[in-house]
């Protein structure tokens, strides 16, 4: 994925960025890919200065913000029927464990659940069905989306020149593992080489001589 942005205009990498990180909560996108992944890459590639930090964190923070609104609006529309489809059945422990957090914190569980990628696909439509008032909800995602947002963004930018030379020491030793391999394959050729030809040398050795004319008239 980073190789696949690195390649990509600067423009669209603002755009590629704030859809996956909206597409998470709105259209529930984390359960496959994590919004901070796509933070997190979006840092690096602006410590490469591909992108602004700044303009990706903004736009990161206004992406998240969007989706859990959307991911608000979905869960007040369609209700318990949308813990029913066929995807969130098979997290119904999960799900249960959402909920019981809403129940215990509230509004403040919107602002925890920012920071688990499970909880921060289902946080926004499990908020609407406990039928937390939207601006209670508005002010703690706002607070949720801008630390995690700007955090997660920054860690991608400050582990950048990290990932550069990690991903840089991981090729040597990739170049030097394949060179000891060609190597070792080369000796073992070698060996068994010499050995099959010992191993003609001595069947030629033991063969008896082959019969002359003389011997044949004699008899």
């Amino acid at each position: 994925m980073l190789n696949w942005l690195s390649n990509l205009p600067p423009a669209l990498v603002y755009v590629v960025v704030g859809v996956l990180v909206f597409a998470e909560d709105a259209l529930f996108v984390g359960f496959v890919l994590p919004g901070e992944t796509a933070a997190v890459i979006g840092g690096v590639l602006a410590n490469r200065g591909t992108v602004s930090i700044w303009g990706l964190a903004i736009v990161v923070v206004f992406a998240a913000i969007a989706g859990d609104s959307v991911g608000f609006e979905v869960g007040r529309h369609f209700g318990e029927r949308l813990l029913n489809t066929r995807p969130l059945r098979r997290h119904r422990v999960k799900l249960d464990k959402a909920r019981e957090m809403i129940r215990r914190r509230g509004p403040e569980a919107v602002f925890l659940g920012r920071f688990v990628s499970f909880f921060r696909a289902l946080m926004p439509p499990l908020a609407a069905i406990s039928r937390i008032p939207y601006r209670k909800f508005l002010l703690f995602n706002a607070l949720g989306g801008l630390v995690w947002g700007v955090g997660f963004t920054l860690l991608g930018y400050f582990t950048g020149a990290a990932y550069d030379r990690v991903e840089h020491l991981v090729g040597k030793i990739l170049a030097g593992f394949v060179a000891l391999v060609v190597v070792i394959g080369l000796i073992v050729w070698r060996v068994r080489r010499r050995r099959a030809d010992s191993a003609e040398e001595s069947a030629g050795s033991t063969e008896p001589p082959a019969a002359t004319p003389q011997d044949d008239v004699s008899r």
